[in-house]
Parts: C-alpha cells; sequence; structure tokens
C-alpha cells in the first residue's frame, strides 16, 4: 500500500510486481556462485592492485570483476532458469494475465487443464531445453577457470 500511494507503483497483478517478486525469491540462487567466484580471488592480487595505486573501486571493476565473470554468469544463469520455471509467485502475484503476467509454466499448467497435452508437452520441452541451456553455460564457465580456482 506504502509503495502504491507513495510511488505510484502496484505491484499485485502486474508485471512489475511480477519481476520484483521473482527477484526476491530467486536472489538466493544467485548469491553461491557470485560469493564462490569472488572468494577464489587470490588477497595479494588485491593487494597488489592496492599498492600499484588503484583504490578499491578500480580495483573492483579492473580485477575482481573480470576474474569473478565467469561466477556472474553461472549465478545470472541458474537465477534466470529458476525463474523461467517458477510457478508459486507467480500465480500468486501476478496472476494469469495473458499478454502482461503468464508465464510458461502458468501456460503449461493451463494447458494441462484444459486437456491439451500436447501443447503441455510442446511447452515443457521448450522449458527443458531452456534450462539445459542454462545449466550449460553454468558448466562452461566454471571449465573456463584455472583448477586452483575451484
Amino acid at each position: 500500500a506504502w509503495l502504491s500511494r507513495q510511488l505510484g507503483l502496484h505491484l499485485v497483478f502486474s508485471f512489475e510486481g511480477l519481476l520484483f517478486a521473482s527477484v526476491l525469491i530467486n536472489l538466493p540462487f544467485m548469491t553461491q556462485p557470485i560469493q564462490r567466484a569472488f572468494a577464489a580471488i587470490p588477497n595479494s592480487l588485491r593487494e597488489a592492485a592496492w599498492v600499484s595505486g588503484l583504490g578499491r573501486w578500480r580495483t573492483f571493476t579492473r580485477i575482481e570483476l573480470p576474474l569473478a565473470w565467469p561466477g556472474l554468469l553461472a549465478g545470472i544463469a541458474l537465477t534466470a532458469a529458476h525463474t523461467l520455471g517458477e510457478f508459486g509467485v507467480v500465480l500468486m502475484v501476478g496472476g494469469s494475465i495473458p499478454g502482461q503476467t503468464r508465464t510458461l509454466s502458468i501456460a503449461i499448467y493451463d494447458r494441462v487443464q484444459a486437456f491439451d497435452m500436447a501443447g503441455a508437452q510442446t511447452m515443457a520441452l521448450v522449458l527443458v531445453a531452456t534450462s539445459l541451456v542454462a545449466v550449460a553455460l553454468v558448466f562452461a564457465a566454471d571449465r573456463r577457470r584455472p583448477l586452483q580456482e575451484r
């Protein structure tokens, strides 16, 4: 209610609300790969950058971020894959408004309820293929890191 009054944001049954709720619910899937990626960077690299005259922000953007990029990619891929398959939050917050808040998982549910198993299976296959691509991205990003960082 406060967001509605102060900022004019209506989070229930809207795309913005669906996006906000999905990010909030799926954010934990992003934290572990990103945390592992930054933890794998040796402190000696940070210290060398600081001794060389780089500030904390430039060390982060020039040294740490490029080294942690595979972990960031893995976190984004896992979060996107989980968000695509999300059902409960989507239905509770966004409903099933065609063209606005209906997602693939809701469309699969609707097809099953209408006894259109062929349509539901086709949509489920698209969802599985998308998930496999996301997992492949995670593995590809992990393979790019040297063995001592894993």
